[in-house]
């Protein structure tokens, strides 16, 4: 399935009606100009804006707790350049086979008596494959976690289409499949595949009636430019995703990215304002690298507009704060957690616009080409 370019793709700024059954949400999709100019203005001045749409849109108060589980961990084919599991790299990270469903409920189970309302799963593989006993086991794990009352996340790799629409039907809320960082920062840290094929994964997952939970990782040698550029891409999604992680690179020894700087305090901050103000309806994760923070950074963060948080002593296979760190530094701030919601759809398109991340030759083009002019003509 082709793609159409990245400039084809990229539309100017454009307001957009949402399908959201009866309710109707008009947003915006921000392109890179404006998104430079909120970027680099004051820091209080960005703060105050993105409070402002924050509590328009999200006025409860309430912070996402999300538990993170690798279900299969280590021996990964692929060779991003940040990830401690990759077979290409020496990390010290001990191989170990896809977990039984037992074994992870009890997981789940555990993290749902800590207060957990979505429980994420992800496996160190290039992507899976229907028919294989991988994914018989996934899908079986899926179901059976469902159950539990928690909204279900799955990460694992590239996604076809009948794939995408197995694990709709066996119970997953959301998809993550992050894009990492800017197109044309994208080959500096994988070749094993492209940003294309991240794209195509992600519209399976929007097709199949997933929602999408895609974001980048901060700290990968990109510039600020770069890290707009992201967001540029994930606020044109049509539909946008539903949430948004925000992770600071955890550098890990062996990893081709080892060397490189902690993330500054403030520019994280600016990012996730930044994120909140073009992606107003999304949760705003603030993922990897809390370890590095401290509670004044957090603090910013959450008023700047995050919204969600990895909750748990280990993320994949790096650490993450403790919970009741997590809970005390909440109670403090006067957040609460969000309640679980299993029966959650996805977010609605825009009727007025295609489909994005959007196709060129695929079937799914040839079934709006009744609706719009096409990918490129909506350009």
């Amino acid at each position: 399935m082709a793609l159409v370019s990245m400039e084809k793709r990229l539309c100017a700024h454009t307001v957009s009606r949402l399908n959201l059954g009866r309710a109707q949400l008009w947003i915006r999709a921000v392109n890179y100009s404006e998104l430079h100019r909120l970027y680099h203005q004051p820091f209080f001045e960005l703060l105050k804006q993105a409070r402002a749409v924050h509590e328009e849109n999200w006025p409860e108060r309430e912070v996402q707790l999300c538990t993170l589980l690798s279900i299969k961990t280590g021996g990964c084919s692929e060779d991003c350049g940040y990830c401690a599991q990759s077979a290409r790299y020496t990390t010290g990270v001990q191989n170990e086979r896809l977990m039984g469903t037992e074994d992870v409920m009890a997981k789940a189970e555990a993290a749902r008596a800590s207060g957990s309302t979505r429980f994420c799963m992800g496996a160190a593989w290039k992507g899976v494959r229907m028919g294989t006993q991988k994914f018989n086991q996934v899908l079986d794990i899926v179901r059976n976690v469902s159950t539990l009352g928690m909204e279900v996340c799955v990460t694992l790799g590239e996604l076809g289409a009948e794939e995408a629409k197995a694990l709709k039907e066996a119970g997953v809320t959301a998809y993550n499949h992050n894009i990492d960082t800017s197109p044309e920062h994208y080959p500096n840290i994988v070749s094993t595949h492209t940003f294309e094929d991240r794209l195509r994964t992600i519209r399976n997952a929007q097709d199949a009636g997933m929602s999408v939970c895609a974001g980048g990782i901060l700290g990968l040698g990109e510039g600020i430019d770069d890290r707009l550029k992201m967001l540029e891409v994930l606020s044109e999604f049509n539909p946008q995703p539903e949430s948004v992680p925000i992770n600071s690179l955890m550098a890990m020894k062996g990893t081709p990215l080892e060397g490189e700087a902690p993330v500054d305090s403030f520019s994280l901050v600016r990012m996730i304002a930044v994120t909140r103000i073009a992606i107003p309806r999304a949760k705003v994760r603030l993922s990897a690298g809390r370890t590095q923070m401290n509670k004044e950074t957090q603090a910013l963060a959450y008023f700047a507009g995050a919204n969600s948080i990895f909750y748990g002593e280990k993320l994949l296979t790096a650490a993450n704060p403790r919970a009741n760190e997590d809970m005390q530094l909440l109670r403090e701030l006067g957040l609460a957690p969000q309640a679980p919601n299993p029966q959650m759809q996805a977010p609605g398109a825009d009727l007025d616009r295609p489909l994005s991340p959007c196709c060129e030759t695929d079937a799914c083009c040839e079934e709006e080409a009744g609706m719009t002019a096409g990918c490129a003509g909506a350009c």
